[in-house]
């Protein structure tokens, strides 16, 4: 008990830089990041060696998106439901279940490699189970930082969570690559299964997150109604909500636009790519860490339309751009910008809603993310009449306009503050007067 009042006090005295490592300074919190560090640097890994062995398996380009396309599919119909049992069951086990599983899908695989049975039907199923387990362990990882750090610690461990998935992403396919060159293909696939094996041994060393007093007394089409029906008339939430999805369906698609710039805007070839790729990648770790140093302010709102507006800034700067090293740091930029954006937006939520109905919401919001292609039919459709820069430039225009729009229409949204306010208020117990075991002090917000 002693400990975690210490940790907790750490975190609240902290200053300067130290401030955007103070999540870490929670034992728990530390071993949660570390499972998601090697989860997550092992997932987008593999992301290079499966399209690697889809290829060679069949060496056909489509397969590409079809090792896509059964991840997707699993991933959009089941995460409602994730959302339900995440809220209903022991989160912690849950994610362990799931990360298990993870460990004795890609073990099977591995073997199947190793012995040269490997065929491309295997790694479709093995890639459709991944995308079933997905849904079930992402909210819960969502859920249980807020059961670790309490509703005050959240910006800053929600913003070092951002910033160690954005490392996982820029890294992780660089460095799968660079193994499959130098110790070969099978070699990169059984450190991968090794790094979620040291995911799940990470994740073992967490606390218990049980689930609301009350969880699973409704049939599961009863609590995922109850989710939809409060994201719908919380107003705060749903604006909130709304408001990610304007990046999402305007702005984000240019990512996957970054190759049409590459080869036919500046002529840097896959090389260029690569490195644009790269200086995002950068650019979404900087602006994580640096919600992990201000997001505590309690004027959420306004770093969230700054963050929105300076995104749809620089990515028209970029659009517009005629030299590629000019480029560079303008991508970079956007990136740190829809970074902070989409972190603060996510803590926001988090912080408003409550705990019964987390993982419900959570899932919710990752379904909101697969929509992203949704936004990328119209933006390609405008590329391919009228260029990528064209395209890409009034999609950004247009993203400062919605966001423009909706702070001048939605009253819910200008109400974010008040509300994230009142609801860590609801939550803090003064720990002079309140004894509690160490796991709640370690939780109190």
């Amino acid at each position: 008990m002693a400990s975690a009042v210490r940790s907790f006090e750490a975190q609240a005295g902290a200053h300067g830089w130290r401030a955007a490592f103070a999540s870490l300074e929670h034992r728990q919190f530390r071993w949660m990041y570390a499972s998601n560090l090697a989860f997550f640097f092992a997932m987008n890994g593999q992301f290079v060696v499966r399209s690697y062995l889809a290829f060679k398996l069949t060496d056909n380009a489509f397969s590409l998106g079809l090792v896509n396309l059964a991840v997707a599919v699993p991933l959009l119909l089941i995460s409602p439901f994730g959302g339900v049992v995440s809220d209903r069951v022991e989160k912690r086990r849950l994610i362990m279940a799931g990360q298990a599983l993870v460990v004795v899908n890609e073990l099977a695989v591995l073997v199947l490699l190793v012995t040269d049975l490997l065929r491309f039907w295997h790694l479709l199923a093995a890639v459709f189970v991944m995308g079933c387990l997905f849904p079930f362990m992402m909210p819960a990882r969502s859920s249980i930082v807020s059961n670790i750090v309490g509703r005050q610690g959240l910006a800053n461990a929600m913003a070092l969570q951002f910033g160690g998935i954005n490392a996982a992403r820029v890294v992780g396919p660089v460095t799968a690559g660079l193994m499959i060159a130098v110790v070969g293909l099978r070699w990169m696939y059984a450190i991968a299964v090794v790094l979620y094996g040291v995911a799940l041994l990470a994740m073992s060393r967490i606390d218990r997150a049980p689930p609301a007093d009350g969880a699973g007394d409704r049939t599961v089409w009863g609590e995922l109604g109850e989710g939809v029906s409060y994201v719908w008339n919380d107003r705060p939430v749903r604006a909130l909500m709304s408001l990610a999805l304007v990046p999402i369906l305007l702005a984000m698609p240019f990512q996957a636009l970054l190759v049409v710039f590459a080869e036919d805007v500046w002529k840097v070839g896959g090389g260029g790519l690569g490195v644009l790729q790269a200086a995002a990648g950068v650019g979404g770790i900087l602006g994580s860490v640096f919600v992990a140093w201000r997001g505590d302010s309690p004027r959420k709102l306004r770093m969230m339309v700054v963050s929105l507006l300076a995104f749809a800034g620089t990515l028209m700067l970029f659009a517009i751009s005629p030299w590629f090293l000019l480029a560079l740091p303008l991508v970079l930029a956007s990136d740190v910008f829809a970074s902070v954006f989409n972190t603060v937006n996510n803590t926001a939520i988090q912080v408003i809603i409550p705990d019964h109905v987390r993982g419900r919401v959570m899932s919710l919001m990752m379904m909101t993310f697969g929509l992203t292609p949704l936004g990328l039919l119209p933006v390609s459709a405008l590329a391919e009449a009228m260029g990528a820069p064209f395209a890409v430039a009034v999609s950004a225009g247009l993203t400062a306009v919605a966001t423009l729009a909706f702070l001048f229409w939605s009253r819910s949204l200008r109400e974010v503050d008040q509300a994230s306010r009142e609801a860590i208020s609801r939550n803090v117990q003064p720990a002079a007067t309140t004894p509690a075991p160490a796991e709640q002090v370690s939780a109190a917000s």
